[in-house]
């Protein structure tokens, strides 16, 4: 039976919290959504010969109360499936707006599970996530100065995390400073017993290394609810005497075209498809302006990916520079011209899978979360890292099994494409 059941608000940063558990050992599925009763009895021994479940859902952006009916959904699912601890999973740029919808989330589940005390921490070090002092930075940046200032859904604006997650939350919100979790897991334990004794529901904890996330980890073994970005995973199976191991990670044989499809808008993003392009390989962009008008687009797309040589990777994009992107969102509306593109990207993804494409990557959040529907995919086994945070995957798809690769905006190096595909091969 699993142990850790985890609720991710969207389907890249499931992945990448799946992707840390398996790095620490753990044999780990991921659920697109929860099922249904009959979905349930169809996964079968996938929900059973596993550590760990992961709940994709698709709510970092929708209402705030949607996100909380969606979110007591799934942690009652996992409760079904035996788990012992629920594990809250948001970005680790800690995205969100000023009604939520992460302080929202942590009070509705706290209520639920009757759970007095938990912590909130987005590091991940790994990636250039700390936190000290309560302030979250990008590398040496503060978030407010990196360019999740300017992202066109969740801009964050505020480091201080600490001020943000009060904002948001009804209960009083604390702080575990660096200079108390460098002393271990000990003195973690006694700060949460204190802060908890004097009314504080959640804190801030800080970590700058992964040491600091192992020490975390350990002191929240008996903690009913535990919130964080995907840093934290790595210090938790320990809790269940689990350790590295080569079978976590392990799916079957790579077959079938490459294919990228990507609508991230962030600036790493953008420097991986330019890097694509630069080294020669085959893309595709698509214009948003050209759908809003009706245009055939995908079945353009889909005439040109039948074109290329079956051999090498093919990239189809919607990725743009800020200053387009408004642009667009300026004619269309935001969340229209979102749904438009994520929807355009999903049926071009499906009828690649359709066509033999077995290798596919999806970069962006939302994207990644439409495709996976337009696939039909409902469980995902997790194997191995590509870079921190973005694991391959294998899936069953209406198609048949697809190795597929599903990327937050923000992760990956530069040569992300095309190191992914190297892996496999």
């Amino acid at each position: 039976m699993a142990r850790l059941g985890c609720i991710a608000d969207d389907f890249t940063g499931a992945t990448d919290l799946a992707n840390n558990l398996v790095r620490a050992g753990m044999r780990v599925v991921q659920l697109i959504g929860v099922p249904t009763d009959a979905e349930r009895s169809s996964l079968g021994a996938g929900l059973t010969d596993c550590d760990a479940i992961v709940v994709a859902l698709k709510s970092r952006t929708i209402e705030p109360a949607a996100a909380v009916e969606q979110s007591l959904a799934a942690c009652d699912w996992l409760l079904g499936c035996g788990v012992e601890q629920i594990y809250f999973k948001y970005c680790s740029t800690f995205d969100s707006t000023p009604k939520g919808n992460i302080g929202p989330v942590i009070d509705a589940l706290c209520k639920h599970l009757n759970a007095p005390f938990t912590i909130a921490t987005p590091a991940f070090p790994d990636n250039h996530r700390s936190v000290f002092m309560g302030h979250l930075f990008v590398g040496e940046q503060l978030l407010s100065d990196s360019g999740m200032k300017n992202h066109p859904l969740t801009p964050m604006t505020d480091s201080n995390l600490v001020r943000v997650l009060q904002s948001q939350s009804s209960s009083r919100v604390g702080l575990i400073s660096s200079a108390v979790v460098r002393k271990g897991s000990a003195e973690i334990a006694n700060a949460m017993m204190r802060l908890q004794a004097d009314g504080i529901q959640s804190a801030i904890v800080d970590a700058i290394t992964n040491e600091d996330l192992l020490h975390i980890g350990k002191a929240s073994k008996g903690l009913r609810l535990v919130t964080a970005g995907s840093g934290l995973a790595i210090g938790l199976p320990q809790n269940w005497n689990i350790a590295p191991n080569d079978r976590s990670a392990a799916l079957p044989t790579a077959a079938g075209r490459s294919a990228i499809i990507s609508g991230s808008c962030s600036l790493a993003t953008n420097a991986q498809v330019a890097d694509f392009i630069a080294r020669g390989g085959r893309a595709l962009a698509v214009d948003a302006m050209r759908v809003a008008a009706g245009q055939p687009v995908v079945q353009q797309a889909l005439s040109w990916a039948h074109g290329q040589p079956s051999d090498a990777p093919i990239l189809i994009y919607s990725t743009a520079e800020s200053g387009a992107i408004r642009a667009v969102q300026s004619e269309l509306g935001v969340e229209a011209a979102g749904q438009m593109i994520e929807k355009t990207l999903a049926d071009i993804a499906r009828e690649l899978v359709g066509a033999g494409v077995g290798r596919l990557v999806v970069a962006g959040g939302e994207t990644s979360g439409a495709c996976v529907a337009s696939l039909g995919i409902k469980l995902m086994q997790i194997g191995p890292q590509i870079d921190p945070g973005v694991p391959w995957c294998y899936a069953q798809s209406e198609h048949g099994g697809v190795h597929i690769a599903l990327k937050s905006g923000n992760f990956g190096t530069t040569d992300f494409f095309t190191k992914a595909f190297a892996m496999l091969d």
